[in-house]
């Protein structure tokens, strides 16, 4: 079967660790022609390519810069990135026939190009559900439904039904995003949507005593507490002034230390929290490479997640799954909607309170320190390998292209 994957974020290889190269690579390892077409943004520098990497085929697609930018020229390269990608598939991939063109969101811009594929190759179509916009900017005050700034919602909400009817599956990251995209889109055939999460190959990343001590040591991070790490991004889906409320709470905390590392639009909240409450049990640390970020995970305790009160969508992070793989019980401190909390409680493999009280946090910290924290660990290992291998999501994916 050949396999195309559309992405607007940047793929370099399909050797790389995370959620869709290790897709990929194991629809390769199932004897499947793997295709995919990605990105390079104008500041690259870099041209438009076709490369093989690992057995995989891959376009890269030179494009505007959609990231660290201002609005105007973020929208621009938004708008002008589906004929780009389109014209290089027809330039690049023209002799190549599909039987499968895979997509995630966010974006949802793409949809002229799956329509161009599925006319021309008459090939399925499955949309990977990551994120449900323009809905997730509406909760986070950035986009309104109704005066001048409800005519981009409306756009936007056009271009999200758009994707949704020409995808013949939708697979979406956990029940509560089934359920959301079913009441909210009726005209959807509820059959054809489906639990598809965010699956990873899974390896056993935690770490020895010994090496638990050696990166400690490097980072100068204690070793007489119970570290609390948070990893990834720091923008408004995470809430960060209310992360910054629970920290206030736990200030100067006798057993819990907390390392928060990432970076991203308001890492200088944080930043400028830091610098003047100057908190001794709290470190804030810019993103690290992959491999020293994973190590750094196994020598902590707790892996964090923070999700903004206001959301009525179910987000699902997938930094969940790096703090399961490193046999990190894990603290999800979210909105009612998502129902990742549900998971991790009912799994045993952590805990949960809601994003919009500061005390319950702090509660659950000191409940946590005096925890097995080992045993919940490991369970939530196992509850990883039952749930969130990517060898069942590709079994699930093929079944229904048939």
């Amino acid at each position: 079967m050949n396999i195309l994957f559309l992405t607007t974020g940047r793929m370099d290889s399909i050797e790389q660790h995370a959620i869709y190269p290790d897709l990929l690579r194991c629809f390769r390892d199932n004897g499947h022609n793997v295709y995919t077409v990605s990105s390079y943004e104008k500041r690259t520098g870099k041209n438009t390519a076709l490369v093989e990497d690992h057995g995989a085929h891959m376009l890269h697609v030179k494009i505007g810069n959609l990231t660290r930018n201002n609005t105007i020229e973020k929208g621009i390269s938004t708008v002008m990135i589906e004929n780009q990608y389109k014209f290089a598939i027809i330039k690049y991939l023209s002799n190549v026939k599909f039987d499968l063109v895979m997509y995630s969101t966010p974006p949802i811009t793409l949809v002229k190009v799956i329509e161009y594929i599925k006319k021309r190759d008459n090939c399925k179509s499955y949309l990977l559900l990551k994120d449900i916009f323009p809905q997730n900017a509406v909760d986070l005050g950035m986009m309104k439904k109704t005066g001048l700034k409800g005519i981009l919602y409306k756009y936007f909400r056009v271009m999200e039904k758009e994707l949704y009817a020409i995808s013949d599956y939708i697979g979406c990251m956990s029940q509560a995003n089934v359920d959301y995209v079913i009441k909210h889109n009726p005209e959807i055939n509820s059959e054809n949507v489906e639990v598809c999460p965010n699956c990873i190959d899974v390896s056993d990343t935690s770490i020895s005593v010994e090496n638990r001590i050696e990166i400690r040591n490097k980072y100068a991070i204690p070793l007489d507490k119970q570290v609390f790490v948070y990893g990834g991004n720091l923008g408004k889906p995470q809430g960060i002034p209310f992360l910054i409320e629970c920290l206030k709470k736990v200030e100067n905390h006798k057993n819990a230390y907390f390392l928060i590392v990432g970076g991203g639009t308001e890492y200088g909240k944080l930043e400028a929290y830091i610098n003047d409450s100057k908190p001794q049990n709290i470190r804030l640390m810019q993103s690290l490479p992959k491999n020293d970020y994973d190590a750094m995970v196994g020598a902590c305790d707790v892996g964090m997640i923070f999700l903004d009160y206001r959301f009525t969508i179910p987000n699902f992070p997938s930094r969940l799954l790096a703090y399961m793989q490193a046999k990190l019980p894990v603290l999800a401190v979210t909105d009612q909607n998502t129902d990742i909390g549900k998971i991790i409680v009912e799994g045993e493999f952590g805990w949960w309170c809601e994003s919009n009280d500061a005390n319950e946090f702090r509660k659950i910290v000191e409940e946590i320190t005096n925890d097995n924290l080992r045993d919940k660990g490991i369970k939530g290992f196992e509850y990883l390998l039952k749930h969130y291998e990517v060898s069942d999501c590709v079994k699930q994916i093929e079944s229904r292209v048939g």
